[in-house]
């Protein structure tokens, strides 16, 4: 059994949802975390949890989005945090990939935002490129929140500052890529600090590589992690499982 702790599933990426979640029960994903990070994915996502007993939610601001959130999107985030099928906040933190011109204001967005983890007890989702010290400075102002660091790309180094913090690395498809050297992290850090997540519709894992991603690629990835730590993969997806329980209150 699996969980995909982080995708994205909207129309605009799938034609046909009903047949993507049939698809993913098919393939033993026994849940979705859909991530709302725009005003409007979240209230699509919102819905789509409310069809399917096997989707749940994670909302807040993208940090692409700083320019566009103002004080009643705060308060319109902290309303939907109540819905019982939001289980997280996020995905939330800094992306200064493209620049820096807008650093105060998603700086600004990633604190209120943490102010509502910690308020609500809720977990938090965290997108970090090419931000990873400012990321870790700013989480460090919060050390009752906790929660994962989306799709880990960092050092060994990196990793276990995240680690110290009490956070989890999410792990997708990069994992599976012959150029990644992800694989080097998860031999020093082990299992028990990761969860699996696909990013769907993007970063598909080999050996699917150019076609739309699904949560029903999860098993790629945990059979790659299987290999990388020589373990049996049913002992990697049942310790993976306990992680995921761990940081999402998922009924």
């Amino acid at each position: 059994m699996y969980i995909d702790t982080h995708c994205h599933l909207s129309q605009e990426d799938y034609e046909d949802i009903d047949l993507v979640i049939k698809e993913n029960r098919k393939a033993c994903v026994d849940k979705i975390v859909i991530s709302g990070c725009t005003k409007e994915s979240i209230i699509e996502s919102l819905e789509i949890a409310e069809k399917y007993d096997d989707v749940y939610v994670t909302i807040g601001y993208h940090p692409s989005e700083a320019k566009l959130i103002y004080k009643n999107d705060i308060i319109e985030l902290e309303k939907n945090l109540s819905n019982s099928k939001v289980i997280g906040i996020g995905e939330i933190g800094l992306d200064y990939h493209y620049g820096k011109d807008d650093i105060e204001l998603q700086k600004q967005l990633f604190r209120e935002q943490l102010k509502l983890a910690e308020k609500y007890s809720l977990p938090v989702v965290i997108h970090s490129r090419d931000a990873t010290q400012d990321t870790i400075n700013i989480l460090k102002e919060y050390q009752n929140v906790k929660g994962d660091i989306h799709c880990f790309s960092g050092s060994v180094e990196v990793a276990k500052e995240y680690i110290s913090m009490g956070y989890y690395l999410g792990i997708g498809g990069v994992v599976t890529f012959k150029n990644s050297n992800l694989y080097k992290v998860i031999e020093k850090i082990g299992i028990d600090n990761i969860v699996f997540e696909t990013d769907s519709p993007y970063l598909t894992p080999e050996p699917f590589r150019g076609k739309i991603n699904s949560s029903k690629y999860l098993p790629y990835i945990s059979k790659r992690v299987s290999e990388i730590l020589n373990l049996d993969e049913k002992e990697v997806t049942d310790i993976v499982l306990k992680n995921t329980y761990k940081l999402f209150d998922l009924k």
